[in-house]
């Protein structure tokens, strides 16, 4: 991943259960707590909030993980 994301922008990531589709929330730049799980986020090491479309649910991701696609 190497444009910077923004809020609104549509994505895709792997996982267990193959390709998930969804929309950055925000960029997160320092560390928090997600539904009991430590993101470890900083300025020099952001990750991006992100909802899959599919689910509805958040999750943290580090930009690598992710992909930007063309749909809006």
């Amino acid at each position: 991943m190497t444009d910077e994301l923004k809020k609104g922008d549509k994505i895709e990531w792997k996982s267990s259960q193959g390709e998930i589709k969804g929309t950055v929330k925000k960029k997160l730049t320092e560390p928090m707590e997600i539904k009991g799980h430590h993101v470890a986020a900083s300025k020099d090491n952001p990750e991006y909030l992100v909802e899959s479309d599919k689910t509805g649910k958040e999750a943290a991701h580090k930009p690598e993980s992710l992909k930007k696609t063309d749909k809006k």
